[in-house]
């Protein structure tokens, strides 16, 4: 097999492979044989078809399967062997691929055009610089954390009234117009039903005041939008729900209220661990290092963006274009020429950055292990069981959850590239010169608007 390489110009290239009768031969009647051990064909037992009618039957498409897997198997070799650093993958030549007869001919000539890495310099040091925006925790933040753990937390408590945000418990009974109940209507018991949740304000009103035994009359078609509660709610079909517009009386049988936990001991072992906390002012503090890790997270995620369009900017690559509008649409179906045309600019600037952090990913050596891999799922399971209040998990509940999600092949890949990105933040941050700012957060979600 002959195979050559044509450079067009520095970021484009055209591999030609020469396949003749003696490279693929053998191949071929390898897999003819093995079709004339299993071919069933009338008039003749098993295994003992003539080669001639096994050839005629299957020769042509045997023939361009066996030679295409070479085709490929080589091309592929070629650029490795040679080491050429290639963007995307090779798409057949639109000018000097010959046409092909499988039927007739013997020796076959392919062209392929393939798209070289482009030449780019970095050069990073402490005269580039960057903003590292920090964003500040300020005291509404802590409050709501503590909001948030103490109702996490809380429980319902017997209510003397209906204020506005409790959970009643009652029956329903359809009634008419003049307020009666309908004969053989819709009824249904011991339903729950949440003030909070009830978009009809003027039936919300409707309960303020009342008290355990007393008979409120609304339309819980109005009050309650979602037509798959309301059916839940009222023992009937999803269909009849969605036509359903009437009034009903609702008997209150109970009423609880939404208490939060109290800020003691026992909120605090519940969240950080038992004895891990031991005050107020201890547990704010807590709080806000948490929500502080949190942020850091967002303000990396924002340095990450900045350092992409600094660091494509600096590159001053250029790519050839022409070719990766092509395999775009090529590997691509249901894109064409005018959305790619509509998007290039971030396409380009996708491949530029990915070009890029390859680069430093491999010159600086920041590898992602297994074993990094693992803790980072052990610690993305733990945050889940935190947000049920399990802050106490055994070490074999993490990882067998982390087993589990390392067996996702696509969760898994989105794992490595968050912390490749990562590595390439904090790579960054110690090459080049990092300025501080503090801002709040409404300053900094402003920078994504």
């Amino acid at each position: 097999m002959n195979i050559t390489k044509t450079n067009i110009d520095d970021l484009n290239a055209v591999i030609k492979l020469q396949i003749v009768k003696e490279d693929y031969e053998s191949r071929v009647n390898d897999v003819l044989k093995d079709y004339r051990k299993k071919a069933n064909i009338n008039g003749f037992r098993q295994g003992k078809v003539p080669m001639g009618v096994i050839k005629k039957m299957y020769g042509t498409p045997v023939l361009a399967d066996e030679v295409n897997k070479l085709l490929s198997d080589e091309l592929m070799k070629y650029i490795r062997e040679n080491d050429l650093k290639i963007l995307g993958e090779p798409l057949p030549n639109e000018t000097e691929q010959k046409e092909i007869n499988w039927e007739k001919d013997t020796d076959f000539e392919f062209a392929f055009d393939i798209a070289l890495t482009p030449e780019y310099t970095l050069n990073l040091s402490k005269r580039d610089k960057m903003t590292f925006f920090k964003i500040a925790v300020d005291e509404k933040m802590i409050e709501n954390g503590v909001e948030m753990h103490a109702r996490r937390f809380g429980s319902n408590e017997p209510a003397e009234a209906v204020e506005e945000k409790e959970l009643l418990k009652g029956n329903y009974a359809q009634v008419d117009a003049e307020g009666k109940l309908v004969e053989e209507g819709i009824t249904s018991e011991d339903v729950a039903i949440s003030l909070e949740y009830m978009a009809d304000e003027d039936a919300k009103k409707k309960f303020v005041g009342a008290k355990k035994g007393d008979v409120v009359v609304f339309n819980p078609a109005k009050a309650f939008a979602n037509k798959t509660d309301l059916a839940s709610m009222l023992n009937i079909s999803k269909e009849e729900a969605e036509t359903l517009d009437a009034d009903f009386q609702f008997t209150i049988t109970e009423i609880n209220k939404f208490v939060n936990a109290e800020l003691n001991q026992e909120l605090f072992d519940k969240v950080f661990g038992e004895g891990t906390v031991s005050s107020e002012e201890e547990f704010k503090n807590r709080i806000k290092e948490d929500i502080e890790k949190q942020l850091v997270n967002d303000s990396d995620y924002k340095f990450l963006i900045d350092a992409k369009e600094k660091l494509v900017k600096k590159s001053k690559m250029d790519l050839p274009e022409a070719f990766l509008k092509r395999w775009i649409i090529a590997t691509n179906k249901e894109m064409n020429e005018e959305q790619v045309e509509k998007d290039f600019a971030n396409y380009v600037d996708e491949f530029k950055w990915q070009l890029i952090k390859n680069r430093l990913t491999e010159e600086n050596e920041l590898k992602v292990e297994q074993e990094e891999v693992m803790e980072f799922a052990k610690q993305q399971a733990l945050m889940q069981f935190q947000q049920y209040g399990m802050m106490e998990v055994p070490e074999e509940y993490l990882t067998n959850y982390a087993q589990q999600m390392m067996q996702n092949q696509e969760e898994q890949r989105k794992i490595y590239e968050r912390m490749i990105d990562n590595k390439i933040v904090e790579f960054l941050k110690g090459a080049i010169k990092i300025e501080e700012k503090e801002v709040s957060t409404e300053e900094f979600n402003k920078m994504f608007e």
